[in-house]
């Protein structure tokens, strides 16, 4: 097999991705770009496309390739981005080495994780074991419904179970290596309606108001205390995200008012369970609920998987890594059905900000970490 000087780089492969505009849901040329880098290294590659409007079309990518006989290590991420905003330094999209930092849309959250990835393959021994695969999205940053789970179906047809999952999300905190995620709260958000009648507020007799009956809900809502948090877990917490009535006119009583919500919540809850509690809260004031929970809470025990990562984390940079479950969900909420899954990638100081940037110096030790949790996890 015949490499350039770039095959290996992570910052090379890092500019390659950045160059790729892929605003969520992605398609198209950062995942061709990804797929040229893995086929030299043997990859068997499946790329597939599904999902309509608004929340797709989505582009996915599965990447396996086995070497014989052995444990199967799956790295988990997505190609897709936030949109850049206004007011860069430079263009998102053209990568821009300033000084030890690399700019650009992506280059921590995380193509920048995506290609130390690759750059990490180039150096594992000839004779390592196993199954290693790519579980690669371009919905991570959106619905997050026609990426991960599509992943997961397409596995499954091919006979694919990973027995450790890495996630590449951007987890540290101040430096490499400080943070790993082992578990992830769940997320649900509700949107609450109460229908009245409209009327003239002159004559209140002949209408109904449903404000009053919306702020009592909304009360009783603020007033749940959901639970103290647990030894890996902070408190879940329910936050009233929108109001509205929708009426710009003094003296008209509306005829309806809507609120929504969001719960994060840990390992003492289920999604279903908390639609249950508000449905049965507003169905007293005569108010429905809607919900869309996004993912249950996960927690990996610490264990091998962790150890592992930790292990690898000391040896490159000497950081005592701390395992951690806060910060928002990722797709683990997904994989973390399929084997023990944990999260562990680049500073996350400007990811969605303006003038992301990654560190230079980071990308090479993160591929040298990269490599040894794969070997390790191989090898058993």
């Amino acid at each position: 097999m015949t490499r350039t000087s770039t095959d290996a780089d992570p910052i090379s492969l890092t500019e390659k991705l950045i160059a790729c505009p892929s605003v969520t849901p992605a398609v198209g040329d950062v995942f061709a770009v990804l797929e040229t880098m893995l086929k030299p290294l043997g990859f068997t590659i499946d790329r597939f496309v599904t999902g309509e409007a608004p929340d797709g079309p989505v582009e996915n990518l599965l990447a396996w390739r086995t070497t014989g006989p052995g444990p199967h290590f799956a790295f988990a991420g997505h190609l897709d981005v936030v949109p850049p905003g206004n007011g860069w330094t430079s263009d998102p999209f053209q990568p821009e080495k300033r000084g030890e930092l690399l700019y650009g849309r992506g280059a921590v959250d995380m193509k920048g994780a995506i290609a130390a990835y690759v750059a990490a393959l180039h150096g594992l021994p000839d004779d390592l074991p196993g199954t290693i695969s790519l579980i690669i999205t371009g919905d991570e940053e959106g619905a997050a419904v026609y990426g991960t789970l599509a992943l997961m179906d397409r596995m499954a047809a091919h006979g694919l179970r990973p027995d450790l999952c890495l996630v590449g999300e951007p987890t540290s905190s101040q430096r490499l290596g400080d943070v790993i995620k082992i578990g992830r709260r769940g997320s649900v958000n509700m949107w609450i309606d109460v229908a009245g009648i409209q009327g003239h507020v002159a004559y209140p007799h002949l209408a109904d108001n449903p404000i009053p009956r919306l702020v009592r809900i909304l009360s009783a809502i603020d007033a749940i205390v959901l639970d103290e948090g647990n030894d890996w877990f902070q408190a879940s917490n329910i936050e009233i995200t929108n109001l509205d009535v929708g009426n710009p006119t003094t003296n008209v009583i509306p005829a309806a008012a809507q609120a929504r919500i969001s719960i994060r919540f840990n390992n003492e809850h289920s999604g279903a369970a908390l639609v249950e509690r508000i449905a049965a809260i507003a169905a007293a004031e005569g108010g429905t609920v809607e919900a869309r929970i996004s993912g249950e809470p996960f927690l990996t025990e610490p264990g091998t998987l962790s150890a592992l990562v930790a292990g690898a984390i000391r040896e490159v940079t000497g950081v005592e890594a701390e395992l951690s479950t806060t910060g928002g969900t990722s797709d683990a909420r997904f994989l973390s059905r399929l084997c023990p899954v944990v999260e562990f990638g680049l500073n996350n100081a400007t990811m969605h900000k303006l003038d992301e940037a990654v560190a230079l110096a980071d990308l090479v030790d993160l591929t040298e970490i990269y490599r040894l949790v794969t070997i390790g996890a191989l090898r058993g």
